[in-house]
């Protein structure tokens, strides 16, 4: 998550927990959004190279 709301970004975090989210990465101010939402590229590709939409990344730290 990326932005320089922390109110929002709390209320997102809300939102994402409803949905069974376990770990949720704030990345940053409004800066980082760029390269977060190059996922979307990433994401694209392995959906081709897989044929289907069905998988996940995972970030280990």
């Amino acid at each position: 998550m990326s932005g320089n709301d922390a109110q929002a970004k709390a209320q997102v975090t809300e939102i994402l927990k409803s949905f069974g989210w376990i770990h949720i990465m704030d990345v940053g101010d409004i800066t980082t959004a760029r390269g977060t939402e190059m996922y979307l590229s990433i994401w694209l590709r392995l959906w081709g190279a897989l044929g289907t939409g069905m998988f996940n990344i995972k970030i280990m730290q």
